[in-house]
Parts: C-alpha cells; structure tokens; sequence
C-alpha cells in the first residue's frame, strides 16, 4: 500500500507541475502572446510577459538544481533571478528561453517520478528541505508567477 501511495503522490505532483487546474497552462499564454508585446510593462506593472517568464525559468531549474546537484551553488537574489533586459533580444532567444522551460520542467518532473529520489528524505545538502517541499515550492511558484503572466496578458490585450 505505501508504494502505491507514493506513486499516486508523485503523478499528483506532476499533473499539478502540467498545470491547467485551477488557473490557465502557460503553454496556452505563451502560445497567445505576439513577440512585439513581450517587452511591454503595461498600466505601470514592474514587469513585462518577458520579464516575468524569464524568471520563472530561472527559478524553476534553481529549485531542480538544489534538488538533485550535491555541488549546489546559491544565485545571488535579485540580480541572478531576473533579467537585464525588459524584452529578448531576437526570436530566437525567446523561444530557446521556451524551451528551456519546458525542458527543464521535465527533468523535474522525472526527477520526481524516480522512485529511486525519495519524497520525504531530507536533502544532504540543504537545511532540512525535501525533494516533496521543492516540488511544492515549484507549484507555488510557478502558479504565482503565472497568474501575473495571464494579468500582463489581459491589460495587454485591452491596450
């Protein structure tokens, strides 16, 4: 029964890390989104759609790389987690920016889904955390940040 329980909490946290429960998939924003907008700060908001993806990026694979890298080194916050430009440079970067994500988010996904990484044990080099709280810590992250995706999406679409 343990072992079924905790295969069913790991496809739970991948459905949840898919999105589309409870707020909108950022695939159906990113594939909505006009490159010419991605670096508009609409109604005086600190963040363009770029800005904001980018960084949920960043902090997605931090949290992966904390999670499975014993050589783990900390970013330096904010600078790392942000960029220095309000809008990719090309097309080009904005899709590998993509990509990434995605990419990323699988690693983390089948991280998870190993049963070889355990959910509940801490870390070894972290501080009490657990391979279950960083899943979390993407969940809740990422649900934040996409919610202000869709908010930058919708004031710019009423621009």
């Amino acid at each position: 029964m343990e072992q079924h329980s905790e295969r069913v909490t790991r496809e739970q946290l991948i459905h949840q890390l898919e999105g589309g429960q409870a707020f909108i998939k950022v695939e159906d924003l990113l594939n909505e989104i006009e490159f010419k907008d991605l670096g508009v700060r609409p109604a005086g908001l600190p963040y363009s759609f770029y800005e904001q993806f980018f960084h949920l990026r960043v902090a997605q694979f931090d949290i992966l790389d904390f999670s499975r890298n014993s050589e783990y080194e900390p970013k330096q916050w904010p600078e790392d987690y942000w960029p220095v430009e309000q809008a990719p440079e090309s097309e080009e970067e904005w899709e590998s920016l993509k990509k990434q994500f995605f990419d990323e988010r699988n690693e983390f996904m089948n991280f998870i889904l190993d049963p070889k990484n355990n959910l509940q044990e801490e870390i070894p080099h972290g501080d009490g955390q657990t391979l279950f709280r960083e899943a979390l810590l993407v969940l809740e992250h990422n649900a934040y940040h996409i919610g202000q995706l869709a908010i930058i999406f919708r004031l710019l679409k009423n621009e």
